[in-house]
This record gives structure tokens, C-alpha cells and sequence, in this order.
């Protein structure tokens, strides 16, 4: 009998990669330790996913694989990204200065090499300047390639080290020995000035790559600025200023004008107009009122009120979305799990091609064969860094996504970002996805003649809806409570209402022997006076008289597959009231824009034929299902898939999750339930649907940025290694400078993610 294994998912900020191949190198080590199941390492967020067993290995064994070939893992979970940004922030600060410093070295040593090499002792002047630059600032590069040897694996460092480093001796040689050329008719040169100038550039490429993916997950940072640190909490003992930290679920806070909410609750005392963009994307403020709930992150304008905390920490709604946000940043494309391949023989092949050149040059390079040979081959190893290869598409997919998460759009998988342009079929649910989800009122008719007064009628049929438990009847109180409170805004003075009536009377009547009728509706008693309320059922039991005004208004609702609710007392039809699962604002628009965009719309809904109808009717689509199970959806977006279609699903219920995980892409609405989130591949945090053209145009960009990017790296190398090799000298005596071949390969890195910034000014 197996035993059970301990399976956790995990993952560690990285210490010390500076490429593509580094990824792959730690990748690799972790990958192979016993107990590890799946290690993925992300260049750019400079992070490790690993899923292992737990009873065979702990994360400190990994961490000392790691640290064997010249990296290290942040093993707090806790504090992991606060104290690799401090890292790197301190290593940042030291590259900057040991660049400064081997920049000041350098620049007499390019003088010297390229004006005046014939200077007396200028070859050793230049290798007392160089010796510094290569071998101190430049230390790294050596002391990584010889840990990265010791595991038979080689990485950018190693073409920086043989690159500089034999470019460094040749020169040395060539000083202490000229003899040996001269008795061969040669001029010994020397190229400390290349060496150096190469460990320059690339440290200058590496300090501007750091900075640019910092930029890169500024998203992040944004979001994580929107919490407070303090918050004021409210005690019997009066107000005292504490940390968001020590906030705890339960806990009484006010909120003043201007101020940040720091975490989620709900409010209990006060109004205010509140700036939720944040969270819907929306410029308008929100009214809030007792009862209302307000969100962390989100801003409070006009007003103060008190509210209790209900979601604390990890919990809100903003740490959510940061939680997401970082996951997606951390998470690979199917096309960067190529790229990381790639890189990872990209080296062992370059270094090949190397000593292919040096053989060809030392075979047909005639009388300078050796010198120019050696020349070739350190050309080949600098311009040849897989940096930009590295860089492409991580960089692209960061910058996507934290556009995404700046528009309202959650990506949590790299992959839904890569795949979205191609969806070209979307099923969207229909309750809460292309309506609002929840029963509201829309329209009450009142009689002609009515017995009595309309607002002592409104307060009687209040009091019975808010006595019944029937999920409906919610909505008719609200509806009924709203036009209360309109009443008391038209106050003019003294305790008169419109109408003449009492203000205390614009309120619930005080109703007696309520009974709730099963599958018919309600029934109470209002000053003897007996009242009923509920489906057609109730009329059939009563016999009570409907006006044929009325009659008709009811088939009309019907007929608009709107619920209709009937309001009488004991010899008529005081009132009809149409209760609708009303569209969203955006649904016509969003359906009518993806329609154009060439994709095909289908609604499926557990609801019945006649509602759907309605619905789909009213929204532009043509394509739909009622009735349908949660497996039945999914049924349905496999049977689109063996069509060849690529499938993108978007619900917001426990019951779409089945569909939502069988889809191609996967968005769950940002109010929808915490399982469809979860699933889901993309939020919406408004739950807008106009949303989901956005989140496809995103794709369509980002994809467009990650090809260009790689292009533009593989072109690159294309082009730049053969040049490099020597292969115009033979036409037109032209051969690569490794001082240039340094500047450019930097120079294609810093393109590489200046591209990729450029997602962040897109309009979608």
C-alpha cells in the first residue's frame, strides 16, 4: 500500500540571477532534488513555484542546491517579497556604484586603446586599469560561471567570463611577450580596453534591465499603496489611532473625509460618497448608507461614517487582488516555457560555435589566423547573451497584466492572456454574467378607484413583504422602502408628508394575523380589513375582481417573461407589480461588440425558455439554452471545442465552475461566487461585460509585444553571431569590435523591455 504523500505548492523568491539560463539552472537544480514534482522559475518576478512532497524534502534542502551554483531562496513566506525588494534594491545601489567606479577606470582605457595605443607603457597602464574592472567589479561573472562548471552547466555569466577573461589574457601575453608575434611579423595588439568595456556595458544592461522590470510590476505596488497603515478604532472608551494590522473582524472604525477605507465592512453609522474605481473601474462615486459595505483601498470623499470590519488582512477584497495579480505575474506562458528551453542550450551551442570559429579561422585565416581567430571567437561569446531572448516574454506578460489589473481585468494565468486573442466562441451564463443577478422591481400598477389612500395601501403591502420569507419579497420591500424615502426628501415642514399624510406614517403599517399561503403568497389583517398578496393562485382562491386595465398590463409583463405579483384586498386587484432579473447597463453593448469582432455568443441558463427568450432577445443574442444543468454547460463548451473552436466562459455561480474550468479561457465576475473566482482564469471586478472586448484586446496586444520581442532577440542573434564569427571579413575585411558587440548585445535587452513598456500606454 502506497503511502500518502504530502504535497505542498509554494513559492520562493530567487537570490542572484541575472538571465534567462540562470532560470533555467535553478529550474533545473531544484527540479532535480527527490521530493520535488514540479519547480517553475520566472526570470522576470525572479521567483520559484515549487510543488513537493513535504515528508521527503524541505525547503532548505532546496535552498542549498540552490546556493551550490551561485543563487539563493528566500525561504519567509511571510516577509519573502518585502526582503528580496530590499535585496535588490541594496543590489541595485551596489551595481550602480561598482559601475560608476569601473566606468571611471575604463574611460582611459579606451582612450589609450583607441588613440593612443603607441603611447610609451600604454599597455601597461591599460592593464593596471583593466586588471580592477575585469577581475573585481567584474568577479561576479567569474565566480557564477566557475559554480555553474562545477554542475556541467553554463549560463550567460559563462560566455561573460571566457569572453572577458580570454580577451584579458590574450592582451597580457601579447604585452610581457610582443617578441612572439614580431618574430612572426605581426603586431601584438591587445584589447584591454574591449575586456573592460564589455563588463561595463554589461553591468549598465543588467542595472537598466532591474530598473525596467521594477517598473514592470508597478501595477502591484500601486495597488498595495491603496491600504492605510493606520486606522482609527472606536471603543466605549472613545477613538484610538492603531495599525491596520491589529485590525480584527468585528472591530467598530470611523472613517473621515479624504480618508482611505483599510479594510472591508460594512457600515453601521454615517453617509458618505465613496470612491470604489479601484474596484469597478468606475469615476462616480458611490453612496453609502447604514448597511451599505464599503471595500479596503477604496476612498472616502464626502462625509464620515462608522463601520465594522468584516474582512481583515489576506482576507479584502484589495489583498485578493493583489494576491492575484501577483500569482499571474509569477505564473508562464505556454510560448515562455519554449523560450526557457531554448535558453537553456542557447549557451553549450554558442560556446560551440565559438571554438567552431577559432578552427575555421586558425585553418583558413591566413598569416593572423590565431589573432583574429581568438578575436572572432571572444566577439561571438559577448554578443551572443540570451538576455533579450530571456526577457521577451515575461516582460510583456507582466506589463499585460498589470495593465489588466490598472482596467478592472484580474488575469491570474499567463496562459488565459496568451490564449484570449483566439477565442472566437464565448458562452456567458445568464444570471448575474449578462443580468444583475438579483430580483428588483419594475413596475407597480395601482388601480383606478382605490379604496382607500395609495401611500396607506404602499404601507400595508410593505409591512406583508417584510414579514414574508419568500426570496421575492425583498425586492417589493425595497422597491416600496425607496419610495418612502422619497416621500421624506418631499418633506416642506412641520410633520406633514406629501399627500397630508403623518411622516410617521410613511413607514410599514402594523399588520395582525400574518399567514404565509405555501406556493401562493401572503395574507394579513390591517384594522379588520383582510389583504392578500402573491401569485394569480391567489386570485383563483378569492374570486377577488381585476380591472380589465389591469388584466391587460399583467399579460403584457407575462408576455415579457417578468414574474407579476398581485396586491388585493378582499373584493379586488388593488395592484400589479412586475418583478425582473433586470439586464446589466453593458450587456447589449459588449454582446453587439464581440458579434462584430467576429465571435459567436452563446447563452446558456438553468432558467426556463420563455425568461431566456426574453433575455437573450433584449440582449442581441440568437444563440441560446435554457434549462440547462452545470453539467450540461460543460458538455456544451466541449462540444465547441471538438468543433475547433477556441472557448472563452463567463459566469459568475457555483454552478458555471464545471464550464469555467473546461474552457479555454475561463472570467468569473468579481461579485460572482469565491468557486467561479477561483476557477476562473480572468476576473472582472466590476462585472461589466464590456469588460471581456477589453480583456481580448489586452490579449491581442500583449501577444503582439511578445512576438515582437521575440523577433527582435532571435534576429538579433541571427545576424549578430555570424557577423561576429568573421563572416564579412572574407568579402569586405570587416570584423566586429567586442567593444561594440558588448554595446549592442546590452542594447537589445534594453530594447527588448522598452518594448514591452510600451503595453502600459495602449488603449483598450
Amino acid at each position: 500500500m502506497a503511502l500518502q504523500e504530502n504535497i505542498e505548492t509554494i513559492s520562493f523568491p530567487v537570490l542572484g540571477m541575472t538571465c534567462a539560463s540562470c532560470a533555467v539552472s535553478v529550474e533545473s537544480m531544484i527540479g532535480a532534488q527527490a521530493g520535488v514534482k514540479q519547480a517553475e522559475v520566472n526570470y522576470a518576478t525572479q521567483k520559484v513555484k515549487v510543488t513537493y512532497d513535504a515528508d521527503v524534502i524541505q525547503p532548505e534542502g532546496m535552498q542549498k542546491a540552490v546556493q551550490s551554483v551561485g543563487y539563493d531562496l528566500i525561504l519567509d513566506t511571510d516577509k519573502g517579497n518585502e526582503k528580496q525588494e530590499q535585496v535588490q534594491a541594496d543590489n541595485y545601489k551596489a551595481l550602480k556604484k561598482r559601475i560608476i567606479a569601473a566606468g571611471i577606470l575604463t574611460i582611459p582605457i579606451v582612450i589609450i586603446g583607441m588613440f593612443f595605443m603607441d603611447m610609451p607603457y600604454g599597455n601597461y597602464i591599460m592593464l593596471v586599469l583593466s586588471a580592477p574592472v575585469v577581475f573585481y567589479f567584474g568577479k561576479n561573472f567569474f565566480i557564477n560561471a566557475f559554480k555553474q562548471a562545477k554542475h556541467s552547466k553554463a549560463n550567460m555569466d559563462t560566455l561573460v567570463a571566457l569572453s572577458t577573461g580570454i580577451a584579458f589574457i590574450f592582451s597580457v601575453f601579447n604585452t610581457f611577450y610582443p617578441e612572439f608575434w614580431h618574430h612572426r611579423g605581426l603586431h601584438p595588439h591587445v584589447y584591454y580596453e574591449a575586456a573592460a568595456v564589455v563588463i561595463v556595458f554589461i553591468m549598465l544592461g543588467k542595472l537598466l534591465e532591474e530598473r525596467a522590470k521594477s517598473n514592470t510590476s508597478s501595477a502591484i505596488k500601486k495597488l498595495i499603496g491603496l491600504q492605510p497603515k493606520t486606522v482609527i478604532l472606536v471603543t466605549e472608551d472613545g477613538e484610538k489611532e492603531i495599525q491596520v494590522a491589529d485590525v480584527k473582524a468585528g472591530d467598530k472604525l470611523l472613517v473621515r473625509s479624504g480618508e482611505k477605507i483599510p479594510v472591508d465592512g460594512k457600515v453601521y453609522e454615517g453617509s458618505s460618497f465613496v470612491d470604489e474605481s479601484m474596484i469597478t473601474g468606475e469615476p462616480v462615486a458611490v453612496s453609502k448608507q447604514k448597511d451599505d459595505s464599503v471595500f479596503a483601498g477604496t476612498i472616502n470623499q464626502k462625509g464620515s461614517f462608522r463601520f465594522i470590519a468584516e474582512k481583515v488582512g489576506s482576507e479584502t477584497m484589495l489583498a485578493h487582488i493583489i494576491q492575484l495579480v501577483q500569482e499571474a505575474q509569477g505564473s508562464k506562458a505556454p510560448v515562455q516555457k519554449l523560450v526557457d528551453k531554448v535558453a537553456g542550450i542557447f549557451v553549450p551551442i554558442v560556446m560551440l560555435i565559438a571554438i567552431i570559429t577559432l578552427g575555421v579561422w586558425l585553418l583558413f585565416g591566413g598569416e593572423h589566423a590565431f589573432t583574429q581567430g581568438l578575436l572572432a571567437m571572444v566577439t561571438v561569446l559577448v554578443i551572443a547573451c540570451p538576455c533579450a531572448l530571456g526577457l521577451a516574454t515575461p516582460t510583456a506578460i507582466m506589463v499585460g497584466i498589470g495593465k489588466g489589473a490598472e482596467s478592472g481585468i484580474l488575469i491570474k494565468d499567463a496562459e488565459a492572456l496568451e490564449l484570449g486573442y483566439k477565442v472566437n466562441a464565448i458562452v456567458l451564463d445568464k444570471t448575474g454574467t449578462i443580468t444583475e443577478g438579483k430580483p428588483e422591481v419594475t413596475s407597480i400598477h395601482w388601480a383606478d378607484n382605490l379604496p382607500e389612500n395609495v401611500d396607506l395601501l404602499k404601507q400595508i403591502f410593505a409591512a406583508m413583504e417584510q414579514s414574508s420569507e419568500h426570496p421575492l419579497a425583498e425586492a417589493i420591500f425595497n422597491s416600496l422602502k425607496t419610495d418612502f424615502e422619497n416621500h421624506n426628501k418631499g418633506v416642506n415642514g412641520g410633520n406633514k408628508g406629501l399627500n397630508g399624510l403623518d411622516k410617521e406614517l410613511l413607514k410599514p403599517a402594523s399588520i395582525t394575523d400574518f399567514d404565509s399561503l405555501t406556493g401562493k403568497g401572503v395574507s394579513a389583517v390591517y384594522k379588520s380589513k383582510k389583504y392578500w398578496a402573491g401569485s394569480h393562485k391567489i386570485l383563483a382562491d378569492h374570486n377577488q375582481i381585476i380591472s380589465s386595465e389591469l388584466k391587460v398590463q399583467a399579460k403584457v409583463l407575462q408576455d415579457q417573461a417578468q414574474t407579476v405579483i398581485y396586491f388585493a384586498n378582499e373584493t379586488q386587484v388593488l395592484a400589479v407589480v412586475s418583478i425582473a432579473d433586470q439586464i446589466k447597463k453593458g450587456s447589449k453593448e459588449a454582446v453587439a461588440r464581440l458579434i462584430k469582432q467576429g465571435i459567436e455568443v452563446y447563452m446558456l441558463t438553468g432558467d426556463n425558455k420563455q425568461t431566456a427568450a426574453a433575455v437573450a432577445a433584449t440582449a442581441g443574442i440568437t444563440n441560446y439554452m435554457a434549462e440547462v444543468l452545470p453539467s450540461d454547460k460543460a458538455d456544451f463548451v466541449k462540444k465547441l471545442q471538438a468543433e475547433g473552436k477556441v472557448v472563452a466562459m463567463i459566469g459568475d455561480g457555483i454552478n458555471d465552475s464545471q464550464a469555467l474550468a473546461q474552457s479555454n479561457v475561463s472570467i468569473a465576475m468579481g461579485r460572482g461566487s469565491d468557486i467561479a473566482i477561483d476557477v476562473a482564469k480572468i476576473t472582472l471586478i466590476s462585472s461589466d461585460l464590456l469588460q471581456v472586448p477589453k480583456a481580448l484586446q489586452l490579449s491581442k496586444k500583449t501577444v503582439r509585444t511578445i512576438k515582437q520581442n521575440l523577433f527582435w532577440a532571435f534576429i538579433y542573434n541571427l545576424i549578430g553571431i555570424p557577423i561576429a564569427a568573421g563572416v564579412l571579413y572574407p568579402v569586405n575585411g570587416f570584423l566586429l569590435n567586442p567593444m561594440i558587440a558588448g554595446a549592442a548585445m546590452a542594447l537589445s535587452s534594453i530594447s527588448v523591455v522598452s518594448n514591452s513598456l510600451r503595453l502600459k500606454f495602449a488603449k483598450l
